[in-house]
């Protein structure tokens, strides 16, 4: 089984921010937004999890591929238990995981692709290591660029605000791309999605 996890907050006033980048692939990939890849599968609540997850099957080399989306309801810096609850559960192993977030280093319609390392202050990344005691998982990395110079607040007031209007006009452009990287990875395989989708840039 692969799981791939969105990072976000719950709640209205979070869901069109930039922090919940990875909620909104999510939401692409399943199809709940703008009737993606012809496929509707519904996120419903888990408790044990705290989380929303959905889960469907995909043909991946002749074999049927079990795959769960899992959306934390935990808050963005506590993402890491409903993680470690999925995996424990599922018996899904590390390099089984591919977690979707938002990521200031990268301008925003690019995307990256990376197996392990820091957390480069992201703080969901930073409670998904803590509790997996390890790194070592897959992150696809979806561009939100940083604030311009005149830009007035801090970083948590930026990506804590909705896209900006010249963004929104090609989100859902990027969410499509973000989502064909996430099937990619499903039928492909990480490190070899990673040699393409890392080239490209998503305008």
């Amino acid at each position: 089984m692969i799981l791939v996890v969105g990072l976000g907050n719950p709640g209205p006033e979070y869901a069109e921010t930039r922090h919940n980048a990875g909620f909104l692939v999510l939401d692409a990939f399943a199809g709940l937004r703008n009737g993606a890849f012809g496929r509707v599968v519904e996120f419903r609540p888990r408790l044990e999890f705290e989380a929303q997850y959905a889960e469907f099957e995909f043909e991946v080399t002749g074999k049927r591929e079990r795959v769960g989306l899992l959306k934390p309801e935990t808050f963005m810096n506590l993402s890491g238990r409903s993680v470690r609850a999925a995996l424990a559960f599922f018996e899904v192993a590390i390099d089984g995981l591919l977690v979707v977030h938002d990521e200031l280093d990268v301008p925003f319609g690019e995307l990256r692709l990376k197996a392990g390392g820091g957390d480069g202050g992201h703080r969901g990344l930073r409670s998904i290591t803590g509790e997996l005691a390890s790194p070592n998982y897959g992150r696809l990395r979806v561009g939100i660029g940083r604030p311009s110079l005149d830009f007035q607040g801090d970083i948590a007031d930026f990506v804590l605000q909705a896209f900006a209007l010249e963004e929104k006009s090609v989100l859902d452009t990027v969410l499509a791309s973000a989502s064909q990287a996430v099937e990619a990875v499903i039928t492909d395989g990480l490190f070899r999605t990673m040699n393409r989708t890392n080239q490209r840039t998503v305008r």
